[in-house]
Parts: structure tokens; sequence; C-alpha cells
């Protein structure tokens, strides 16, 4: 039967991409391949429960909310999490995946908001994009990009132009937290009226950086 370790499952609002302030249910399995140096999520590494996918519904329910965020650690990683993902949009939920694009996207049910990162050098982890993910993408759908410096965001701004990004779905620029002021961010996009949108974490500037917020 088709499972999915789960690290947790909780009720917050959205703290980002196009949907954030909405009250969501976060699904958050184990595990990720990657190690992206500035992570806040590596407690998700390793742990969790193993869940049956109807236990796993059964659990999204009980919070009565339509948005659902399927998120990791590094979702995809799990062979089950398609056939979740697909549950999830069967039931009437409005259903995203945060994924690191590092993993294949083209199986993920096209009813799923794909909100799919880009990793700049800063991460440590930029060999490990997958591009031809690019080609699976939907103008529903948003790529972000986690900025640490400006070389981070000289590199996502290469990005953006020559792989015509603009016209092929939502662009969200996120400054590391801790790491980069957000205003010099700002201030980068500004000068280049580069046409994305800049983005805060919203559970942090609310909670701070702890789990399960």
């Amino acid at each position: 039967m088709a499972s999915c370790r789960v690290y947790e499952i909780f009720l917050s609002l959205q703290g980002e991409s196009t949907t954030q302030g909405y009250p969501t249910v976060f699904v958050r399995l184990s595990g990720c391949p990657l190690r992206c140096v500035w992570c806040d999520t590596a407690y998700a590494f390793s742990g969790g429960e193993r869940m049956e996918l109807v236990e796993i519904l059964a659990a999204v329910a009980s919070h009565k909310v339509p948005y659902v965020t399927v998120t990791g650690g590094e979702p995809l990683a799990q062979k089950d999490c398609a056939e979740l993902l697909s549950r999830l949009c069967d039931e009437g939920y409005i259903v995203s995946l945060e994924t690191s694009g590092a993993l294949d996207i083209a199986a993920v049910d096209r009813r799923v908001q794909v909100v799919m990162d880009l990793k700049a050098p800063g991460s440590g982890e930029v060999a490990r994009n997958r591009m031809h993910n690019l080609h699976w993408l939907s103008p529903d759908d948003q790529i972000k990009f986690v900025i640490a410096d400006r070389g981070d965001y000289e590199w996502a701004r290469k990005q953006v132009m020559s792989h015509g990004l603009v016209n092929r779905c939502g662009l969200l620029f996120s400054p590391v937290w801790g790491e980069l002021a957000p205003e010099h961010l700002a201030g980068w996009i500004l000068e280049d009226c580069l046409p994305v949108r800049m983005q805060l974490q919203l559970h942090k500037l609310l909670w701070g950086d702890v789990p399960g917020t």
C-alpha cells in the first residue's frame, strides 16, 4: 500500500509563494539528497513516521482548510510522493509542491502548483539543478531563487534572462534569512527593474526560525 515517511503535518500560514498568508496544511516529508549550506529544515533529513496515504489524507482533512503544501526535505525523493499529490488534488484541495528542482518533476500531477528552487552558487548545490525541469513548468508554477549575496543575485538574474523565465512562470527572489539584508535585495531588484516578486518568509517574521510554524 502506498505510503510516505512523514516528519510532521501542521497548520500554519503559508509563508512564501503566491498563496502567502493563507491558512495552509503543511505535509513535511522526511529526507533530502541535497545539503544546502543555508538549509532551514535540516531537522527533517531523517526521522519521521511511515504513514499510509489514507492516514495522511485523514490528518490533512482534520484541519479543514483548502490549501495544502507538500514539502520537505525533498518530497520527490519518496517514490509515492507523486501519488500523494494526485490524491490530494482528487480530494479537491489546492495543492502546492515545494521541491529543490534537483529531481525530475515530469510525473507531478499538472493540477499541482510547483514551487521549484533553482539553487544559486551560495547554496553549495548549484551543480544539482536539473534544468530540463523548466520544460515542465506552467504559468501557474513558480521558480524560487534563494539569494545569499550579490553574486547569487547576479547568477539568478542571468538565469531569468537567458532562459526566458519571465514568460514561463512566476519568479520569486528571497534573501537568506539572517544573512542578506532584505533591503539590499530590494535595492538590486529596483536598480535593474527586474520583473520578479521579492518575498520575505512570513512565518519567520511572525514566529522566528522555529520548526513547525
